[in-house]
């Protein structure tokens, strides 16, 4: 299969396509290991994390390029994607070394009197992955190293968009004395996935994409361990009192806009006090207005290509029931292929498709409101709740927010793109069931194993 590149449309590589009697193979060989990795010793895995991050970055131009070339990332933000990768592999390591359980006050109950009890974490088995095309490598990463540092044996399906990278990695994993077999990369369409998800050899199922396929996998899993992230329309409130600085305009421009909108947790809904609506308004529509668009190799571009046409096509849509039903675009609007202008609408409602499904694309409403209270009941209004960005000088109201909304992250005084690769990062409602970042990735790869010593006998 050709690999191509989204900005120019060049073949980047051909690699193999995977065969569903290949995926079964490689799922019985990491079968066959999982005992041997489950007894590795703490600290050969930690080591082989630890060199994996080292080896990372001595190739870290190499893989920001990869990055660039298959999924059409500017390079500004494609290096930033690497050096977190470096970041996840590191507290992954530092999992793996501290990887203990709890001694439990057996004679709390009555029962227990002359008994000595502890749990330890033992891994769940084999794990199937899958991963979408906008974080080829941080978003493999969190699945890969956690199950390494547990040591769960893993295959791992990339978006066959943007396989690459994830190839690399499997280069780099064996370079750092990773054994054969226990990261595999398998390429190919949804019968691959079927394959992966559907084997019983597979404990654990962790997928990151799209509501409709997470539900689909959720009825094939069965009683087998599963985590998913499943995306947002995240919101961002810019209360009364808040200072409209350019740094401001900068970060909510960037949380909005960076790999066109093609993140989870881009900002796509912005409620702006009336008080201060106008000027913000203004100030965000010009940053938005300069922003650069053009080849994503260019040190200089901050908009690059939609991954692919269907992509540019989906939003212009969008876009154009948006404006039959009242919306305004005050910026950008214009899309050639799969290049599309940072685009920012005013007079919009929760009806409409831009504000209540996720856009996945360089778009952002600006509705201004005039009770908070009600702002966070308009935040919460949605089918999703990955994260939220609350901008307000009032401890009480901060306070407030994040009591209030029902999502899994609230970012005062920042927008909900933030994340650090150590956090505990996933969503409630139709964002996903569990939660990334390694420390907490492995309460689901790994199982509670009890032990009660009678003492008394």
């Amino acid at each position: 299969m050709q690999i191509h590149n989204p900005y120019n449309d060049a073949v980047v590589q051909e690699i193999s396509e995977h065969r569903v009697a290949d995926v079964e193979a490689a799922i019985g060989r990491a079968y066959e290991l999982r005992t041997m990795f489950a007894q590795m010793p703490a600290y050969e895995k930690a080591n082989i994390l630890t060199r994996s991050a080292e080896l990372i970055q001595e190739r870290a131009e190499d893989l920001a390029t990869s990055i660039v070339q298959e999924s059409g990332k500017p390079i500004r933000y494609a290096r930033g994607e690497v050096k977190r990768c470096i970041e996840t592999f590191t507290f992954a390591a530092d999992v793996a070394r501290n990887l203990n359980g709890e001694t439990i006050q057996m004679s709390a109950a009555t029962g227990g009197v002359g008994k000595f009890g502890y749990y330890v974490r033992e891994p769940v088995g084999v794990v199937g992955a899958i991963t979408p095309f906008n974080f080829p490598l941080n978003l493999v990463a969190h699945k890969v190293a956690p199950a390494i540092a547990v040591g769960c044996p893993i295959l791992l399906k990339p978006s066959p968009m943007t396989p690459l990278t994830a190839i690399m990695l499997e280069e780099i994993l064996k370079d750092a004395g990773l054994p054969d077999g226990l990261y595999t990369v398998v390429v190919g369409d949804v019968e691959v996935g079927k394959a992966l998800t559907t084997d019983p050899r597979v404990a654990m199922i962790t997928f990151t994409g799209s509501p409709s396929v997470g539900e689909a996998i959720s009825k094939v899993a069965g009683l087998r361990r599963t985590t998913f992230e499943l995306g947002g329309n995240a919101a961002t409130v810019i209360d009364e009192g808040t200072n409209i600085t350019d740094a401001l305009i900068d970060r909510l421009a960037v949380g909005a806009f960076a790999y066109s909108g093609q993140v989870c947790i881009s900002v796509q809904r912005m409620y702006i006090h009336e008080s201060m609506y106008s000027e913000f308004r203004d100030r965000f529509v010009e940053r938005t207005n300069n922003l650069v668009m053009g080849d994503p190799m260019d040190e200089t571009t901050e908009i690059g290509p939609l991954i692919n046409d269907s992509a540019g096509e989906r939003l212009s849509a969008w876009l154009a029931s948006a404006e039959e039903q009242g919306a305004t675009i005050s910026a950008g609007g214009q899309r050639e292929g799969r290049m599309m202008q940072a685009t920012v609408l005013e007079k919009v409602d929760n009806t409409m498709q831009v504000m209540c499904a996720e856009a996945f694309g360089p778009l952002v409403n600006l509705v201004p409101y005039q009770d908070f209270d009600a702002v966070l009941d308009e935040v919460n209004d949605s089918e999703f709740g990955l994260q939220a960005g609350v901008y307000t000088p009032s401890l009480d109201k901060a306070m407030q927010a994040i009591q209030t909304l029902n999502v899994g992250g609230v970012m005062i005084n920042d927008v909900p793109t933030f994340r650090v690769d150590h956090m505990p990062y996933g969503g409630n409602k139709q964002s996903g069931v569990g939660r990334e970042g390694p420390r907490f990735a492995i309460e689901d790869m790994t199982t509670l194993k009890m032990v009660v010593i009678n003492q008394s006998i």
